[in-house]
């Protein structure tokens, strides 16, 4: 409805007040008398904790506490895995302690040794050089494959092994049965490569005590209060109604910020023993120490084609590094969460994957933007891909060939999923066609005579969003004229203020610029799912219109009341109540001011428009998907690669805001090919110490890395929920990794590079082209 409901390029209203330096983040959050957090950290990857000395730091100025393992004992719940798991045998998963300060050995560079507290952070620091700790220094592992291996170094003297989880999912016997009889194999081994988050906003924690209520309020950067809220809940003992959080502004978060860390259980417990505020702020680098990283699996894929290359079967062996800890999510990232993507948007007959999780001397893995999906499609077309070359055929070709039809939907995939929607043919079209595909030889002949050699490649992807099964969203008509919306979810930059605002404008008329969208506080709604898996338009969008249609239900007896009319004669059209067949009339807002006044209210009702709704779905998930392509360039002398040119063309339902939809994929895109091109988490293989400890070292992409993207929609609306949307904030990152390498493989070949890891930094393009020339 109007230039500001939903469908329209809305600009972010939100931004106002960030570039006005007007946010409200939490380490903008400030409270009388508050003490400063430090925590000592271990400086070796696998040790004995043969003994800590903290006498000295308590006696420092300023000290309040300072913890070791040893005097919290008992009192802090070691931090929950919350995702239970058989293996293929039907064994439960290894499950060894994740305690907030290391007992008895550290596992990873890191590792918090002592947590100390004092009236500032410089007390607090100083404290913590004064204790003493000897380490007995033991063999460490942080290769993903290698840990993998028999007699290979253990993390744990309680297991037999490394393996942590050993699961199955899919069509073992189809599968063997397709292999047997396919015409062409196509094998193909892929390092999916560690990444570092690098959120804007590092991680940040503050505790106090309510004066009036005597409650703890626990502030902190999170993507979802009310999960950080129970996990707190059960670690310290505490009662629901004892905790209140809050999560304000947050900068950025990717799937990292979802998760308990052993911060947060400290900086409460503290709090709970010192009866004062308590503040930590994670610097940089000790969040290249302690912030899950993301990724890091080494695939096994094969693919099995009948004579008419037509698909037959998929099998797959990952393991899947999971570092010296399970967090939160850890053992659904590369199960469930990534692998029913296998199928993508073909028509494989039967699909089988294997998945090993292991445990290295290694910061914790766990979802990063996709979350097991990027690392799924990017195995698929890189088979498929390898399986063109073999059978010397057009990719795009062998894609379109093996595509679910337009007119084959619903279609439950060999995984299990079943697709609403799609026209994977138009988007392969369309895409070549806006990266001028056709026209791409003339500029490789170009290229080469410049001494250059450019590559093309497309590749297609298929997401899965949502995550339910509920969500809550409440509306209040504020005394003011202003009406404020809480949801349970949580933006972290994706612009769920004004998106949420504009399905709330366009369902209920109330003008834009009177609508104020909040979020993380646990006490304004029961519980909130929060944000990941790009769930947020799908179920808090839903609850915004379910929570409209009760007010409008509700609305039309009290305008019967205010007009005095039957309830059967109200219509309700564009934020105006009125008599039907008559001029007679109130808006919205009106009306609202009015339900508050008892003579209006009618009998059975409560005063005011006030409401609130619990969106549910049946179908869980939606299913972007789209196609990208790229062009590279690059310089064999030096194996520096320029990107030339990015095309996407997706699919995400209807969408809300163009606008956002377009920040959305252009942000993806960008930690997509940093991943590809840049970035890459070293430990050196020996002592398992963190090479790319900062910024220094480790390679996130700036402006001048990346072209401008060129971007194109294709709206097949959703049929599984009521707005028809399919998630849209992962879908870059989905996507541009295999892109990219493909395209720089593409332009390597004439020069007999065959095989590419990422990331394609330029040594590594370097190195592989002298490797082929000898």
């Amino acid at each position: 409805m109007g230039q500001f409901g939903i469908g329209q390029p809305v600009r972010r209203t939100e931004d106002n007040r960030f570039v006005t330096g007007k946010g409200r983040y939490t380490d903008d959050i400030d409270l009388p008398g508050q003490a400063a957090a430090y925590l000592l950290r271990s400086p070796h990857a696998h040790a004995e904790i043969t003994k800590i000395d903290a006498s000295a730091a308590r006696k420092a100025p300023g000290v309040l506490l300072v913890w070791t393992a040893e005097d919290i004992k008992g009192e802090i719940a070691p931090i929950p895995c919350i995702i239970p798991m058989k293996n293929k045998d039907g064994t439960s998963r290894a499950d060894p302690p994740h305690p907030v300060l290391a007992t008895g050995r550290v596992r990873h560079v890191g590792d918090p040794v002592a947590f100390i507290v004092a009236e500032t952070l410089a007390q607090a620091r100083d404290a913590a050089e004064l204790i003493e700790v000897d380490y007995d220094l033991l063999p460490a592992i942080a290769d993903t494959a290698a840990a993998a291996e028999t007699g290979a170094v253990k993390v744990y003297d309680t297991m037999a092994s490394n393996i942590c989880f050993d699961w199955e999912r899919g069509n073992r016997e189809g599968v063997e049965a397709a292999f047997k009889v396919a015409k062409h194999v196509a094998k193909l081994r892929v390092v999916n490569n560690r990444i570092v988050v690098a959120t804007m906003e590092p991680r940040m924690a503050i505790a106090w005590i309510e004066a009036a209520t005597g409650r703890y309020v626990f502030y902190a950067s999170t993507q979802n209060a009310f999960n950080i809220k129970a996990q707190l809940c059960g670690m310290l003992g505490l009662k629901p109604a004892e905790l209140h959080a809050i999560t304000p502004d947050v900068g950025g978060g990717f799937g990292m910020k979802l998760f308990m860390y052993a911060e947060y259980a400290l900086v409460l417990h503290a709090t709970r023993k010192l009866r004062r505020a308590v503040k930590w702020r994670s610097e940089r680098g000790e969040a290249f120490l302690t912030d899950t990283q993301g990724r890091d699996n080494v695939t096994v894929g094969e693919l099995a084609l009948d004579a008419e290359q037509n698909f037959l079967a998929l099998r797959v062996r990952s393991i899947a590094n999971m570092g010296a800890y399970f967090s939160t999510f850890a053992p659904y990232i590369p199960t469930d969460a990534g692998t029913p993507l296998l199928a993508s948007v073909y028509r494989f007959k039967a699909i089988h994957v294997e998945v090993k999780g292991v445990f290295t001397n290694t910061v914790p893995v766990d979802a990063y933007r996709g979350a097991g999906r990027p690392e799924a499609n990017y195995l698929v077309e890189r088979l498929i891909d390898q399986a063109a070359r073999d059978l010397k055929v057009s990719a795009a070709e062998l894609r379109r060939k093996n595509f679910i039809p337009k007119d084959g939907f619903p279609y439950k995939t060999a995984m299990g999923h079943t697709y609403d929607s799609g026209d994977f043919t138009r988007n392969l079209d369309d895409a070549l066609k806006l990266a001028d595909h056709a026209g791409f030889e003339a500029r490789r002949t170009e290229a080469a005579k410049r001494g250059k050699r450019r590559g093309i490649a497309h590749t297609y992807y298929v997401e899965s969003t949502g995550g339910g099964p509920t969500e809550n969203a409440a509306v209040k008509f504020e005394a003011d004229g202003n009406v404020t919306v809480w949801v349970g979810t949580q933006t972290n930059g994706q612009g769920h203020e004004t998106a949420f605002a504009q399905i709330l404008s366009d369902k209920l008329g109330i003008p834009f610029d009177k609508i104020r969208v909040t979020q993380g506080d646990t006490d304004m709604l029961p519980v909130g799912g929060g944000t990941g898996g790009s769930r947020s338009l799908i179920m808090a969008g839903g609850a915004v219109l379910d929570v409209s249609d009760k007010i409008v239900k509700r609305g039309k007896r009290f305008a019967a009341v205010a007009l005095e009319a039957a309830e059967a004669d109200i219509a309700f059209e564009e934020g105006v109540f009125r008599i039907a067949g008559t001029d007679r009339r109130i808006d919205i807002l009106a009306l609202a001011a009015k339900a508050r006044d008892p003579r209006f209210v009618p009998q059975g009702e409560k005063p005011g428009l006030d409401d609130i709704a619990t969106f549910a779905v049946q179908t869980v998930h939606t299913f972007p998907n789209g196609c990208h392509v790229c062009e590279v360039e690059v310089d064999p002398e030096t194996g520096a690669t320029t990107i030339v040119k990015f095309v996407a063309v997706d699919d995400f339902g209807k969408v809300v805001n163009p606008l956002l939809v377009e920040g959305q994929v252009h942000g993806g895109i960008g930690q997509g090919l940093g991943q590809a091109m840049l970035e890459n988490v070293a430990y050196d293989p020996d002592s398992a110490q963190l090479i790319a400890g900062s910024f220094m070292d480790y390679g996130i992409p700036r402006a001048d890395d990346l072209p401008s993207f060129t971007v194109g929609r294709n709206e097949v609306p959703c049929t599984t929920n009521p707005l028809g949307v399919k998630g849209c904030g992962e879908a870059g990152a989905v996507g541009a990794p295999q892109t990219a390498i493909l395209a720089i493989l593409d332009a390597l070949r004439p020069l007999g590079v065959t095989a590419l890891d990422m990331p394609a930094t330029p040594l590594r393009v370097w190195q592989a082209i002298r490797a082929a020339a000898k």
